[in-house]
């Protein structure tokens, strides 16, 4: 049965976001092709009218996964103090324990340094807005410290979500996020 174009792409965009969630709730590996379209309610044999490869799928899932983060970010950043906006937002419990609706950096930044080209630009491009963004607040006089800042505190705060998110002690996870928040202007 043939589906109207506004239907391919509804179902391509249902694949993407269970393809997103479920990626940073386990893994590019932990995630199988039946369970990304099982989430997204299709079957197996529609995956391949939609994507080339697990692989294209991967990259084009990050990549929409970081610019409605960086959209969120954006919004954040019409607050009256943007920066602790941003720093309170990312490194909360509330982001620490819903890796499916979370940041993709703190989750699968290892596995993307290992992944095909494709992927690695997403998550370049992702972190490039992000840091784009986050220069915008952090303060610092010209550009250029500007730019040495954001990056030191988008470090510190992807940094401290692994941290909090590894740790089996809740008080040391929260102590973590709690710290690292005052640290970096939240």
């Amino acid at each position: 049965m043939k589906v109207s174009r506004e239907q391919a792409a509804e179902n391509r965009e249902r694949v993407l976001q269970a393809a997103g969630a479920l990626f940073r709730e386990k893994g590019f590996d932990g995630v199988a092709l039946n369970d990304i379209m099982k989430s997204a309610g299709l079957t197996h044999g529609a995956f391949y009218g939609q994507f080339d490869s697990k692989d294209a799928l991967v990259a084009e899932a990050c990549a929409g996964v970081m610019a409605r983060a960086a959209a969120r970010w954006t919004a954040l950043g019409e607050r009256e103090e943007p920066l602790a906006a941003l720093v309170g937002s990312y490194l909360s419990p509330r982001h620490r324990d819903a890796p499916a609706r979370a940041c993709a950096l703190p989750s699968l930044a290892a596995e993307a340094a290992r992944g095909p080209a494709a992927v690695r630009r997403a998550f370049t491009q992702g972190l490039r807005d992000f840091l784009a963004i986050l220069a915008r607040y952090v303060g610092g006089g010209t550009a250029a410290a500007r730019r040495r800042r954001a990056i030191v505190t988008m470090s510190g705060m992807v940094g401290a979500m692994i941290l909090a998110r590894a740790v089996n002690d809740a008080e040391l996870s929260d102590e973590i996020l709690r710290t690292a928040a005052k640290e970096f202007g939240g």
